[in-house]
């Protein structure tokens, strides 16, 4: 059986999840966690559409990524802690690739996972924005992976403290953040169209709440916990397969289809609760986006950043090697052109 457990606050022991936090509302034919809507931490769905989402955007990563799922230096990993573990699939594949390795997902909401799920994959239930109660110096890796929609808006700081003080000297953090602002490759892309109407809004309807704009400062926010050997990457991916080169064509044909979903899964909620919108007008503007994200004159893509950095200490196996994409690397605040573009 899969195991799904929640977190103590006093140690490492974890208890069975509470019913509660499998409780879900209905909203325009979506569902939402309760728990998590109604503390204002989370605010996307967790239906089974999300689901498959998700896993399709696993694989989309994985493409951009060039499969691989660590980019620093973790050659032995005895222990690796995934924050925002969504679907699972991040963890299940690390643990497949490090059968010695204890894996650890922690999500507020405990998604189904696959029964045959590898033994050395533990799924645990927390909420990310309480300080940690894993003890320090446990863990060789943190991945943290789209958790702008999670982390609160004045949390940052001690969630990046947190990351620090339960890696091992030596460990290593990575971070991957989607700035949700549409940007044009040659600038066509005015605040009447669809795609920055849809940006805009989805960024005023939970700004309060959260921090959507945090993708720009993962470098700082990392080197002001702490770290070492900082080292951040733009990566522009594009919404569909406008791009001459042929590696970001497949990489934006691939994407077009998350693109539809995710359009309307991460602004259902906060548009209606948030900005008031009616299900008829969101779902008119969600169309008007997705025709604009297609659209090959607009060169339409989403800034992604990449972020990893080294916990300082003995244990050193080299320097990390995020996958370049197109886009050239940044080191101590310098960052290529393309980032010039990201309003």
């Amino acid at each position: 059986m899969v195991r799904h457990r929640s977190r103590r606050c006093s140690d490492l022991q974890t208890v069975p999840v509470d019913n509660t936090y499998r409780e879900v509302i209905t909203l325009n034919g979506r569902d939402f966690q309760r728990h998590a809507v109604e503390n204002s931490i989370y605010f996307s769905p967790v239906d089974d559409d999300e689901i498959d989402r998700l896993q399709y955007q696993h694989e989309l990563f994985n493409m951009v990524f060039e499969n691989r799922l660590i980019f620093p230096p973790v050659p032995r990993p005895r222990r690796i802690l995934e924050c925002g573990s969504g679907c699972g699939a991040w963890a299940i594949e690390v643990a497949e690739q490090y059968p010695e390795c204890e894996v650890i997902g922690l999500d507020v909401y405990p998604y189904p996972v696959p029964e045959d799920t590898p033994d050395n994959v533990d799924f645990q239930v927390d909420d990310l924005n309480s300080p940690s109660t894993f003890p320090p110096n446990y863990f060789d890796l943190v991945n943290s992976r789209l958790m702008s929609g999670g982390i609160h808006v004045n949390r940052w700081t001690n969630y990046l403290s947190d990351i620090f003080r339960v890696l091992r000297p030596g460990g290593w953090c990575q971070m991957v953040e989607i700035y949700y602002n549409a940007q044009s490759d040659n600038g066509t892309l005015t605040a009447n169209h669809a795609l920055q109407v849809w940006s805009q809004s989805y960024l005023q309807s939970i700004q309060h709440y959260k921090d959507p704009r945090v993708a720009l400062r993962l470098q700082t926010l990392m080197t002001e916990a702490g770290f070492v050997e900082v080292e951040s990457r733009l990566i522009t991916l594009p919404l569909s397969g406008w791009s001459s080169d042929p590696r970001d064509r497949e990489i934006g044909a691939a994407n077009r289809a998350n693109v539809h979903r995710l359009l309307s899964a991460l602004a259902m909620y906060p548009f209606s609760q948030g900005l008031g919108m009616s299900n008829t007008d969101i779902q008119l503007l969600v169309a008007q986006a997705r025709s604009e994200a297609d659209n090959p004159a607009f060169k339409a893509y989403f800034p992604m950043y990449v972020c990893i950095g080294r916990k300082p200490g003995s244990s050193r196996h080299g320097h990390g090697d995020i996958p370049r994409s197109h886009t050239p690397s940044s080191k101590g605040g310098r960052h290529g052109d393309s980032r010039k573009r990201a309003r």
